[in-house]
């Protein structure tokens, strides 16, 4: 048995000295050189970017009225039902005006008789009969008299509704037979060939919206995306919400109903952030790489440091990025690079780490100085 063991220990002794061996000839074998890759760069510059921001908004009719009675009584008549199209000046709501003629013979028969008494004093005071104090007295009471007997005109008036302006009926609160009561609605009239969105906007960005400005709106339900401008800005935010409204007025569509939802997007002040090509890019599960244009001897350099063209001493290197917003085929890149990188664009994705570079003459810069918009 111990002679077993002993034999079994040289066996493992002579295959561990093996597979040293075997690893260091391994070892000694130079690895292999890469080929010069012929690639497009780009220098990362930064830019002027202006922040796009999104708040929620409603479509509502600019001409929107409650119809409300002024006159009590029982309705005797509503020719229109809920979506019924109207013109200015049809009618809406008729009540009933027993009573109010009633008032109005009473107000007839009292102007008659005051201008009678106002008549005989005047006969009378000619022939020196009455006193002018008299006279005067009855004129008053003459003119009080007109004056209420107008009053009840008026209210007979009241008991017919007519549409303020052309539009829709949107709701029908009450119906022939019931009794209306001033101030109580009866329906809404919505004018839907003029609308305007109403947004609530936060009060770190109303100070930058005003009145005349074009901003971009979106209506989803209805398929809709247009310009609209600014109306009305309110001159205070609610201390509740720290938004304040601002009602923008749009143009009409087919499918725009009021009370759909809207989105505005404002565009914020402009502010400095790096910017790549999305080709640059690279994507390995969670972590997003790029490729850096490296000196073989100094690391990262500068863009006059850089040995471009055959023979070149350019190394690619690859390098970890953290990206922001996408806008019109550019990155916004938070963090990894630093003005004057230059990163690969065209052929990253069959580099390797290391591998030397044949940087194209063409470059695929970024014109400095102008504006981006990120959403």
């Amino acid at each position: 048995m111990r002679l077993e063991k002993q034999l079994i220990g040289y066996l493992l002794v002579a295959g561990v000295l093996t597979l040293a061996g075997c690893k260091g000839e391994h070892e000694g074998k130079p690895a292999p050189k890469l080929p010069v890759a012929q690639v497009s760069v780009q220098e990362v510059v930064a830019e002027t970017v202006r922040s796009q921001i999104e708040v929620v908004g409603t479509v509502h009719a600019v001409e929107h009225a409650s119809i409300a009675p002024r006159v009590s009584g029982q309705i005797v008549a509503m020719p229109v039902d809920l979506g019924s199209q109207v013109h200015k000046g049809d009618l809406l709501v008729k009540i009933s005006t027993g009573e109010i003629l009633a008032q109005l013979l009473q107000a007839q028969a009292r102007v008659e008789q005051a201008r009678r008494n106002l008549a005989r004093e005047e006969r009378l005071q000619k022939q020196e009969a009455s006193t002018l104090e008299t006279v005067k007295s009855l004129r008053e009471q003459a003119r009080i008299a007109a004056a209420a007997h107008e009053e009840v005109k008026t209210m007979l008036e009241y008991a017919t509704i007519t549409a303020p302006f052309a539009g829709i009926v949107t709701r029908k609160i009450a119906s022939v037979g019931d009794l209306a009561s001033p101030g109580v609605a009866l329906l809404e009239l919505e004018n839907e060939k003029a609308l305007q969105v109403v947004a609530q906007v936060p009060e770190g960005l109303i100070l930058k919206v005003r009145k005349g400005d074009v901003l971009p709106v979106s209506v989803p339900a209805a398929g809709v995306t247009l310009n609209g401008e600014v109306a009305e800005v309110a001159p205070a935010a609610d201390p509740s919400s720290r938004t304040a409204s601002v009602k923008i007025n749009i143009t009409a569509a087919a499918d725009l109903r009021p009370g759909q939802f809207a989105r505005v997007t404002l565009t914020n002040e402009g502010e400095k952030s790096l910017v790549i090509s999305e080709k640059a890019i690279l994507s390995f599960g969670q972590m997003e790489r790029v490729f850096l244009v490296e000196d073989a001897g100094q690391g990262r350099p500068s863009v006059a440091s850089a040995k471009d063209g055959a023979g070149a001493t350019n190394i690619a290197h690859l390098h970890l990025v953290r990206t922001g917003a996408r806008y019109n085929g550019q990155v916004e890149i938070l963090a990894g690079l630093i003005p004057g990188d230059r990163v690969v664009v065209s052929g990253a994705d069959k580099l390797q780490d290391g591998q030397p570079l044949d940087v194209k003459p063409q470059a695929m810069d970024l014109p400095s100085g102008k504006e981006k918009e990120r959403p």
